[in-house]
């Protein structure tokens, strides 16, 4: 009961986004930290990011049912009750609120609410009417940056929305492959990714290209922010030219295999491209 439970958070999803709410936080502080605000922002960001997706499970729990890969989830798979799932989502959401609004700064907290009300009403229900749901979801998608950045700073700034803007392009080759991979999936639950509106893949495998051309030049916007230094700036623009490859290999082959390897790429890419900004911060 407790693993599924715990399922219900998608952990795997909730520390790429604390991951992305620790840079967000590192810039935000500019070197002054403080552990208490750094426990309750990470504490409260993963309490609203579990909520969100514990809520995201119920409301797409025949959704899921009717895809090979979410069918064993605990919802379909009838090891939860669905008024369990949603009491348990709504405490983890109400609880993170909390944290993030009165024990760091309410700017934090509206942008937690923000990331979970645009998620679950904006983005979930458009995902059965619209291929377009995938540029509204990188909206709350790309929000752990601002939420860490203005724990630290009570603010937002330009270097704020440059961590935005990296995970808001990086979203859409990350989320194109995983939807060509599973387009029979989404087909079957009436999700309307855009592989399965345009089945050829052609529409996606391009997505996929010109969002990786665009990465490049706003995966550097760091370095001109001086937010970073030239071991960023060179590693930045090689890390989008391999990530290209992946992707310019969609493009020659419209496979399975060749969207995995874009999948994999996106998942070393950012992680990389984090520790780059953290080892050549300037000052350090």
């Amino acid at each position: 009961m407790l693993r599924d439970y715990i399922a219900l958070t998608k952990p795997r999803i909730t520390w790429l986004i604390l991951m992305s709410t620790a840079i967000g936080y590192f810039f935000g502080a500019r070197g002054n930290w403080d552990p208490s605000s750094v426990v309750h922002t990470i504490i409260g960001t993963a309490l609203i990011a579990s909520g969100t997706a514990a809520l995201n499970q119920w409301y797409e729990w025949e959704a899921d049912g009717k895809m090979r890969r979410t069918m064993d989830r605990p919802i379909p798979a009838g090891r939860l009750k669905r008024t369990n799932a949603l009491i348990f989502a709504a405490a983890l959401s109400i609880a993170g609120f909390v944290q993030l609004a009165w024990a760091v700064n309410l700017l934090t907290g509206m942008l937690g609410l923000f990331t979970l009300v645009t998620y679950l009403f904006l983005y979930t229900p458009l995902k059965s009417r619209s291929r377009h749901s995938t540029t509204v979801g990188a909206i709350p998608g790309a929000m752990p940056p601002l939420i860490g950045y203005a724990a630290a700073s009570g603010s937002l700034t330009a270097e704020a929305w440059a961590l935005y803007a990296i995970l808001f392009v990086w979203q859409f080759p990350h989320f194109y492959a995983i939807a060509w991979m599973y387009r029979e999936d989404y087909s079957r639950a009436g999700i309307r990714m855009l592989p399965v509106v345009e089945p050829d893949g052609i529409s996606t495998s391009r997505q996929i290209l010109w969002m990786l051309v665009l990465l490049i030049p706003v995966s550097l916007a760091p370095a001109f922010l001086d937010m970073a230094g030239r071991i960023y700036l060179t590693g930045a623009l090689i890390s989008g030219l391999v990530f290209l490859y992946y992707g310019l290999g969609v493009l020659k082959e419209r496979t399975i295999l060749r969207a995995r390897a874009v999948l994999l790429a996106s998942v070393i890419y950012l992680p990389v491209l984090y520790g780059l900004m953290l080892i050549d911060r300037p000052g350090l």
